[in-house]
């Protein structure tokens, strides 16, 4: 009976490992992953403030040519 205890102890403890070991490398991936998801949320972060400052200077464009135009006929 003592050996089957030991046996199983050991068969345990290996897996115990195993387990550790696939907890690990699956916990640094999902840290990869998130660190990228992290970057790139800041990336569309800062196009997001962009945006309006290039649509009005879209509108100013665009006036500048209407007058231009205007001016040329």
């Amino acid at each position: 009976m003592t050996e089957a205890v030991v046996v199983a102890l050991v068969s345990g403890g290996l897996t115990l490992l195993g387990v550790l070991i696939a907890n690990s490398r699956n916990q640094a991936i999902t840290d990869t992953k998130l660190h990228e998801l992290t970057r790139e949320v800041r990336e569309h972060n800062n196009f997001a403030k962009r945006m309006p400052v290039v649509e009005e200077q879209i509108k100013v464009i665009n006036h500048r040519l209407e007058d231009l135009e205007e001016y040329h006929k």
